[in-house]
């Protein structure tokens, strides 16, 4: 399945917030209360906060389509927009790469890391960095078998649940 991959800009707001808040739920809603996956949703994922995050110039979001269906996302973070200080500065970080559940197993989560590596190869860097859930084992075994490795941790709050993320590197 090929995928285009085009950056958001402003007009596609609407369609990125739908595809964050429908994936989000997707992810982990069976794995987290109501109350804790709402207060996240409209507080990180709001319309409001998604515009604020694409005016930043080292945040960048791209959407995948497949034909005309959107499947998923992407988001990375460069210099002073990413989450934690992390391997010297000389990474950057891929916040968000979520796919609708009905499209997983397609190879579309291999295109979006792709996509990241060549975006982050152009930007002159030679490695990246995210974070994935502790619990979320799908991910993790997809980020393991793309190759990376885990080199901390940190504390990602979920509404009021303080739940572990695990730092994972990759040099390319």
């Amino acid at each position: 399945m090929i995928l285009n991959i085009h950056p958001v800009g402003k007009e596609d707001l609407k369609s990125l917030h739908t595809v964050s808040v429908q994936t989000f739920k997707e992810t982990f809603e069976d794995q987290n209360t109501q109350e804790d996956m709402s207060q996240y949703v409209n507080e990180q994922l709001s319309l409001d906060q998604l515009s604020k995050e694409l005016s930043d110039p080292n945040t960048s979001f791209y959407l995948a389509f497949c034909g005309n269906e959107l499947v998923g996302y992407l988001k990375l973070n460069f210099e002073e927009a990413q989450k934690e200080t992390v391997l010297e500065g000389k990474a950057f970080e891929i916040q968000r790469i979520y796919i609708l559940k009905a499209h997983q197993n397609k190879g579309i989560g291999s295109q979006l890391f792709e996509k990241a590596v060549e975006i982050g190869k152009a930007k002159a860097y030679s490695q990246l960095w995210l974070g994935v859930w502790e619990f979320n084992h799908k991910a993790l075994e997809f980020y393991k078998k793309k190759g990376l490795k885990p080199f901390d941790s940190h504390v990602f709050l979920l509404g009021t649940d303080k739940q572990t993320d695990i730092l994972m590197q990759f040099e390319f």
